[in-house]
């Protein structure tokens, strides 16, 4: 099998307001967008967007690496997301992992690279 490319595809009842919140959060480059889909270009790796989601919380298995958690959790809820589990430190670490829900109710996770 001769693979093209890998997209992750989630969900939107609003593709306006989800194409902002990657774009915008990630720093995402809108590869393609119309009524029924959308493609964000985040460091090579493409979300798909798909309309006519309910906005039903959904766990996507995205997760995006970020030198600093807590910074990071403020930004998406800037964005106008939310955070399901706060950043907390763990064995007097700083925190590694945040769980977030982007405007859609899809939920995906911050982490910073251990040392």
């Amino acid at each position: 099998m001769h693979i093209e490319r890998v997209k992750y595809v989630i969900w939107a009842a609003d593709m306006d307001r989800a194409v902002r919140f990657y774009r915008d959060l990630c720093g995402g480059r809108v590869l393609k967008q119309n009524s029924v889909i959308a493609e964000v270009e985040i460091l090579g790796s493409v979300i798909g967007i798909h309309s006519g989601g309910e906005g039903k919380r959904t766990w996507t298995g995205i997760s995006f690496q970020v030198p600093d958690v807590v910074a990071a959790a403020h930004e998406v809820v800037a964005a106008g997301g939310t955070l399901s589990r706060e950043p907390e430190p763990e064995n007097g670490e700083p925190p590694h992992l945040a769980m977030c829900v982007d405007p859609e109710g899809n939920e995906f996770m911050l982490f910073r690279k251990r040392s």
